[in-house]
């Protein structure tokens, strides 16, 4: 996910680990994806869509 992001945005990616099952796509503090309002991950090419 973390490739398809960066090739999407043509920049680096920095990937923070987290615990408690928290899953979130964030882009300058904003969040794009909460796995909590969502479901689980996105789908494939889904997460780069956020970036376009």
């Amino acid at each position: 996910m973390s490739a398809e992001i960066k090739e999407a945005i043509g920049g680096e990616v920095t990937l923070v680990g987290g615990g408690g099952g928290v899953f979130e796509i964030r882009r300058d503090g904003e969040v794009l994806w909460a796995k909590v309002r969502k479901g689980p991950f996105p789908a494939p090419g889904e997460a780069a869509a956020l970036f376009a």
